[in-house]
């Protein structure tokens, strides 16, 4: 894969990697490996089986640690919105995963980029793949940094916002003006398509987003751009 690509992806995560190769194949999907006969594991299927095990490791800690006084069955549904496909692709996607990604050709012509569920699973390969190669502590830090705007959320008492009103009310009295939507892009058959949002200010695109329908594409997209917005205040 484009070495740049994944010097902006490791750079993003502040990490130093040691073994490139864990992180290509975090990033290699089976389409890609079956069409170019690369082996039965050169994929990213059993790094994407560790990572899920030490994501769920870490933000279990993160919770614990974070909420002394909640009861085992909070703590766990809390966990269970955090490590979900939402959550998930919204996290790669603000780390560009979809360009990263080597994919079969007709993966790729389906729309495979822009795929919550292969997004989602990149993520946790990519996890694992840090594992691997630095060490859980390596994962912690990457998982809190992440995962940072999401824990805030839960913090203040709440975890699923409808991002689409925040970033309005957010624009309006930060910008006095509200932001605009555009769908980018359609791709994959009609029953499964997958649809590319932006959100756009001022006209600058602060948002990107991918869903299956045109309303989730936007969520995600004010959800990145929200996200975005909070993290440079």
């Amino acid at each position: 894969m484009d070495r740049k690509l994944l010097q902006n992806l490791t750079d993003q995560l502040e990490i130093t990697p040691l073994v490139l190769c864990y992180y290509q194949q975090a990033l290699t999907h089976s389409s890609y490996a079956h069409e170019h006969n690369l082996g039965s594991n050169a994929h990213n299927e059993r790094l994407e089986f560790l990572g899920d095990a030490v994501l769920e490791l870490a933000i279990s800690e993160s919770l614990y640690l974070r909420f002394p006084d909640f009861p085992e069955g909070k703590l766990t549904r809390f966990r269970a919105g955090l490590v979900c496909e939402e959550s998930l692709t919204m996290l790669a996607n603000q780390l560009y995963l979809g360009a990263c990604l080597r994919l079969g050709k007709g993966e790729a012509a389906s729309g495979g980029r822009q795929r919550p569920s292969l997004l989602a699973d990149a993520f946790e390969a990519l996890l694992g793949a840090v594992y691997l190669d630095l060490g859980f502590d390596a994962v912690r830090k990457v998982v809190e940094k992440q995962f940072a705007p999401l824990l805030e959320s839960l913090a203040n008492g709440c975890l699923r916002h409808d991002y689409k009103t925040l970033m309005q009310e957010h624009s309006q009295a930060a910008f006095g003006t509200t932001p605009d939507y555009r769908i980018v892009s359609e791709q994959g058959p009609d029953h499964s398509k997958i649809f590319v949002a932006q959100l756009i200010l001022h006209g600058k695109v602060l948002g990107e987003g991918s869903g299956r329908s045109k309303k989730e594409a936007e969520q995600e997209a004010a959800c990145q751009a929200y996200v975005s917005l909070m993290n440079a205040e």
